[in-house]
């Protein structure tokens, strides 16, 4: 038997094409037409598309190359990554003014739990109807939003009625709504366990329901548990502010293959700039150092050094990230891309806390 929660109140918002409609709120010309952020040039790639794009099928993780060809007419916008980030901010401060319990997914996503919210109100559908008005108030951006009593039932929501939608599924309705979803709907299930379900005659969520606990773990490892729990509606995760980051990275894809030292590093020192200005403001630190790298035949491979002590110095961050660099010189052909991150991380507050417990001859 399976064990029950207090019923809850979760709301998800998704803002709306978020990158290209920032874009087209701040250039009017733009308006009404098909654009991409980011992109552009033979080895650029879609980081995302407005809803007059994705008519077309452009979407984003796109070559541009391949959107270009399916919307002759798409304009390309370079991205202006501070300016999302600044809007984001102001959509949180919304999303904090009626419950300290938000749980940012994203730029331009986060769950909410309203159970007990700062204004008292018991309707979790007003709630998100009032935040969508002021977002599109404050921001001039629409966003769409999912209510429901669970997270996972919540996020499928808000994709429901697409763009500026506001969907609720309630209680009674959890269990049937499931169990018409195909098995793709599902958020956690991609493109290749979709497939994996399919081979398996799991097609629809009363297909996923018909399976036993036990079947799922087999084939899908702990995740088939979490499979079994959503077939039947059920989600026990709670919503979880202020989530410690697993990684912080950065890469580029390049205009022409790079092969030397010298443009290879150049590259490289841009990426750690932008992993360690992230560092800065965030105050959280890593213990971890991989650089990753794209061949020109799309092979991908990374590099790693973990040390014992976050790092807290820049030179430190450099240092290990150029010595990763030199392990795969020469190399065997040509690169397309570069990236760096850190991960193993932790937050000053913690670290402090933590540094007390070290031996003074450390």
């Amino acid at each position: 038997m399976l064990a029950t929660a207090p019923e809850r109140k979760i709301i998800h918002i998704d803002m709306d094409a978020f990158f290209a409609s920032v874009e087209q709120r701040d250039q009017p010309q733009l308006q009404g037409k098909p654009i991409a952020v980011g992109g552009g040039g033979l080895r650029g790639v879609v980081a995302a598309a407005s809803y007059e794009a994705r008519t077309f099928g452009v979407r984003s993780a796109m070559p541009s190359v391949t959107a270009k060809r399916l919307c002759p007419d798409l304009i390309f916008v370079r991205h202006r990554f501070e300016v999302y980030k600044q809007v984001s901010r102001q959509i949180r401060d919304i999303f904090l003014s009626y419950t300290d319990l938000v749980e940012p997914l994203s730029l331009d996503e986060a769950y909410l739990d309203v159970t007990e919210n700062k204004f008292g109100m018991p309707s979790a559908t007003e709630i998100a109807r009032e935040i969508k008005a002021r977002i599109q108030a404050e921001t001039q951006l629409t966003a769409s939003a999912g209510v429901s009593y669970n997270k996972f039932l919540a996020k499928i929501a808000s994709d429901y009625q697409k763009p500026d939608g506001l969907f609720v599924i309630k209680p009674s309705q959890g269990e049937a709504f499931v169990s018409q979803l195909p098995i793709e709907r599902f958020y956690g299930v991609g493109k290749v366990t979709a497939q994996r379900m399919n081979e398996l005659g799991i097609f629809t969520g009363a297909d996923l329901r018909q399976q036993t606990a036990i079947f799922l773990m087999q084939h899908f490892g702990k995740t088939g548990g979490f499979y079994y729990r959503i077939a039947r509606g059920i989600d026990h995760r709670l919503v979880t502010p202020d989530r410690i980051r697993k990684s912080i990275s950065s890469e580029t894809t390049f205009a022409e293959d790079l092969y030397t030292w010298e443009e290879l590093s150049a590259k490289l020192l841009t990426q750690i700039d932008d992993v360690w200005r992230f560092v800065d403001r965030s105050r959280i630190h890593g213990r971890t150092v991989t650089l990753k790298l794209k061949y020109q035949d799309f092979q991908i491979i990374s590099r790693s050094k973990s040390v014992a002590w976050p790092i807290l110095e820049r030179e430190q961050f450099e240092k290990i990230a150029l010595e990763l660099l030199q392990t795969v010189l020469p190399p065997p052909k040509g690169i397309r891309l570069i990236g760096i991150g850190l991960s193993n991380l932790d937050n000053e507050e913690n670290l402090a806390g933590k540094q007390l417990l070290l031996p003074f001859d450390a």
